[in-house]
């Protein structure tokens, strides 16, 4: 369902109380199109989430913890400049559109209050966030639209700020019955009622125009019935009591356990093919649908060259494999060159130069059956028998040199889909950093020279706090992991791993003591959540002491070996990860 008008009236309805009367403490922007703002208010403080995102725009309160830019973006210092310190006066929704407007006050150079309007436009592919001074003008906007862009509206610094143009559909909230109904007669019979309700209506999104047909009729196929629309109009109208009413509910819908949907209402249209889970607020509900989503996007955006690059070298390291595989294989067959050998030498008195084949008895086999030895008639008899001890031998070496080699592949392989894992996984700008100067040292990528902004923030892994109080550390790349499991643990502490899939490093910090198995196992559920295993119903995790666990000389990063361990199946449960990260 997407950021509809309806479910923006049922967010603003949420956010009022929340933010009016509140000040503007501090501004970020997080992502190219995500501006959050800190807000300080009666009732503590708040983060404010407005996203332009074309494929998700949206704005809700958020618990999400969001890494920033160690360099903010521009139009991130422009909102310092004007709103930092300003108070929000009030939370405006055009009427059935998706454009919201928070109306600030906020005092200027010479200390002079003066009204701004930070404006979203939460409409796909179209989104925008725009701040608009006193006199209507647009002072500057996140995606700004020329003419070229677009002939119908310009949204350019210095222009007078206008609406979106509106679609030309009727209001949901003003029809009549008589007006319903005179407008339904025209329909074809057998036309689809959702669809028809898609074209007449404004700010009514696909889900539920399917749902009040389904509510009308048990089907969201449904036809015009004999009823001439008449059932439909009641749900209609049932529906539209509720939005007046202001009667919403926070609705996630599920599809095996994972985020597929959201709405404002109860859904029946999909039985019990899908799981709902009523929320207490929509900014927990849109954090909770959102958060995979957001993190794949940023490893789209930040992770895609790196990605593409770790993806490439895991591929041509396969394809090294299997080609050296083909050749160990070959190798295994070298005995008959041997034999042929043999037989050739013990032959040489009945062979003359030219001859392209032998036939000779195979003393080596029970009952000596005769055997066809090719020849190379351009050799004779006992350059042909030195011929085939020379690829004996070859073959020979080849299996030595190739078994190192592919031990050595394997190692590289297991290496660069653990790479693979950590950059699916990344979460923050920093993580992208580290990959790829661990890509970089390994030679998978030439060195970038001069280092970025974001080079100069410190790493630091994953924080958890167990229900116990212990606390729990999660690597978040390969050498993080090295540096986490070799330097900064104490021998004493828990070291935990997936076994036989890649993951992150997790550490139990201990203090010393024997851990408490509520701990441990809280601790195994973040391995397993933070490991190829992920999607997976339980894991099997690893677990030992720190002194057990032994990085080899001259191995790859994130590469050790563990004895002396015990396993426990954990369920990777993002929530539980939530909760505890909560407490950290």
């Amino acid at each position: 369902m997407p950021f509809d008008a309806m479910f923006l009236t049922a967010v603003a309805a949420e956010l009022r109380p929340a933010l009016v009367g509140a000040r503007v403490d501090k501004i970020q922007q997080p992502a190219r199109d995500t501006v959050v703002l800190q807000l300080r208010g009666r009732d503590g403080g708040g983060r404010l989430l407005l996203s332009a995102n074309g494929s998700r725009p949206r704005v809700h309160l958020t618990q999400a913890q969001l890494e920033n830019p160690a360099q903010p973006p521009m139009f991130c210092m422009l909102l310092r400049k004007h709103l930092a310190g300003g108070r929000i006066l009030s939370v405006v929704q055009e009427p059935l559109e998706r454009v919201v407007t928070l109306h600030i006050q906020a005092a200027d150079e010479l200390g002079e209050q003066r009204p701004w309007r930070l404006i979203l436009e939460a409409m796909p592919r179209h989104a925008n966030l725009i701040l608009v001074d006193h006199q209507g003008r647009i002072t500057d906007c996140l995606r700004r639209v020329d003419f070229e862009m677009s002939q119908q509206r310009q949204v350019l610094p210095g222009l007078f700020y206008h609406l979106p143009p509106r679609q030309e559909k009727r209001s949901p909230l003003e029809v009549s019955r008589e007006e319903f109904l005179e407008l339904l007669s025209a329909l074809p019979e057998g036309a689809p009622l959702d669809g028809w309700l898609l074209d007449t209506f404004t700010a009514l999104p696909p889900l539920l125009a399917r749902e009040l047909v389904c509510a009308a009729y048990g089907s969201v196929d449904a036809g015009l019935s004999r009823d001439r629309g008449g059932k439909l109009w009641d749900s209609f109208v049932l529906w539209r009591d509720k939005i007046t009413r202001g009667d919403f509910t926070p609705t996630l819908l599920r599809r095996a356990g994972r985020p597929a949907d959201f709405t404002y209402c109860p859904i029946t249209q999909y039985g019990a093919a899908v799981e709902q889970e009523s929320f207490d607020s929509f900014g927990s509900l849109l954090d909770e649908f959102y958060e995979g989503r957001d993190q794949a996007d940023r490893v789209r955006q930040k992770g895609q060259d790196l990605m593409k690059s770790a993806s490439a070298a895991r591929d041509r390291v396969r394809r090294k494999l299997a080609a050296q595989e083909k050749e160990l294989a070959a190798t295994r067959d070298r005995e008959r060159l041997r034999i042929s050998g043999e037989l050739i030498t013990a032959n040489l008195y009945r062979m003359e130069r030219g001859m392209s084949r032998l036939t000779a008895e195979n003393y080596y086999e029970d009952g000596c059956p005769p055997v066809n030895i090719p020849l190379d008639v351009r050799l004779g008899p006992q350059e042909n028998a030195a011929r085939y001890f020379k690829q004996y031998a070859k073959a020979k070496t080849a299996e030595r040199v190739l078994t190192e080699q592919l031990e050595k592949g394997r190692e590289e392989l297991t290496y660069l889909e653990s790479v693979v894992q950590e950059l699916s996984q990344a979460e923050v700008e920093q993580d992208f950093n580290d990959i790829r100067a661990e890509l970089e040292s390994g030679g998978y990528l030439k060195n970038r020279g001069k280092k970025q902004p974001g080079f100069q923030r410190a790493s630091k892994p994953r924080q958890f706090t167990s229900s116990a109080g212990l606390r729990i550390l999660v690597g978040r790349s390969n050498r993080q992991n090295d540096r986490l499991t070799a330097k900064d643990a104490d021998r004493r502490d828990i070291w935990l791993h997936t076994q036989k899939i890649h993951g992150s490093h997790v550490i139990l910090w201990t203090e010393g003591r024997e851990p408490d198995q509520t701990s441990l196992y809280e601790a195994a559920c973040l391995a397993a959540y933070y490991s190829q295993g992920r999607e997976a119903g339980k894991v099997p995790v690893d677990y030992t002491p720190v002194r057990y666990v032994k990085k080899p000389a001259g191995s790859r990063p994130g590469m050790v070996v563990y004895t002396t361990y015990q396993t426990i199946y954990a369920v990777p449960d993002g929530k539980l990860v939530k909760k505890l990260a909560a407490k950290a």
